[in-house]
């Protein structure tokens, strides 16, 4: 579960959400341009979340979708959880 929550796209989503909420606490008028950061990083935090399903899904022996990042891989995640 370490390597999931520690992975580099939760951090990044993590910290890009920090910085969003620093910005709110500016006393400053909502604009487009935030509510197009706020968009852009839930949709950050989407494509994050779901790499670490596919990886698991994968590691476990699970089908994941042919658009995903790890497509073709899934026998070596497999295999690296076999021999753990």
């Amino acid at each position: 579960m370490r390597k999931y929550l520690f992975g580099t796209g939760i951090l990044t989503a993590f910290t890009g959400g920090v910085t969003l909420l620093r910005a709110l606490r500016e006393h400053e008028p909502f604009t487009w341009r935030q509510a197009l950061a706020w968009i852009s990083w839930g949709i950050s935090l989407a494509l994050a979340i779901g790499a670490i399903v596919d990886v698991r899904r994968a590691s476990r022996g699970g089908v994941i979708a042919n658009d995903s990042p790890i497509h073709g891989h899934e026998k070596k995640l497999l295999k690296r959880r076999v021999q753990n």
